[in-house]
């Protein structure tokens, strides 16, 4: 079925299935596919680092996130992504990535929101993620 479906289409039922619970190591496969068939896709290069991040997989989700990144530098989860595998796999330059997601979630009201529910389900599906936490205070502290 995978094979039928247009990358946007693919893309957007695989978000459901991940939003009804659907687990990151069965999705992974499905965001390489997307990856694959549409590498300008920067929200799909984004969702692939997390669920690589989800997986403790952080060497492939600091190349998926850099990926992404090159196509948008202003997106704010790509550059949660980007800093927490940065910090995962113990890598230089992660303040840099965190005060640009800071001020992106400072400038706009829905990025702020998002990011939020990202945290939240991220800690969710894995309540003990340590570079996220950090992460997290980094970007909303006063």
């Amino acid at each position: 079925m995978a094979e039928t479906l247009a990358p946007a289409e693919l893309f957007d039922k695989a978000i459901k299935d991940y939003q009804a619970g659907e687990s990151p190591a069965k999705l992974i496969p499905v965001f390489i596919d997307i990856c694959n068939r549409s590498p300008k896709l920067d929200s799909a290069w984004t969702c692939l680092a997390w669920l690589y991040l989800l997986e403790n997989k952080p060497q492939l989700a600091l190349k998926a996130a850099q990926k992404s990144m090159k196509i948008d530098p202003f997106d704010a989860q790509t550059r949660i992504n980007l800093a927490a595998a940065m910090l995962e796999v113990k890598q230089s330059g992660v303040r840099e990535h965190i005060e640009m997601a800071k001020n992106l979630v400072e400038a706009a009201p829905e990025v702020r929101e998002q990011v939020v529910s990202n945290f939240q389900d991220g800690f969710t599906r894995k309540p003990d993620w340590a570079s996220l936490k950090r992460i997290e205070k980094l970007i909303f502290e006063d």
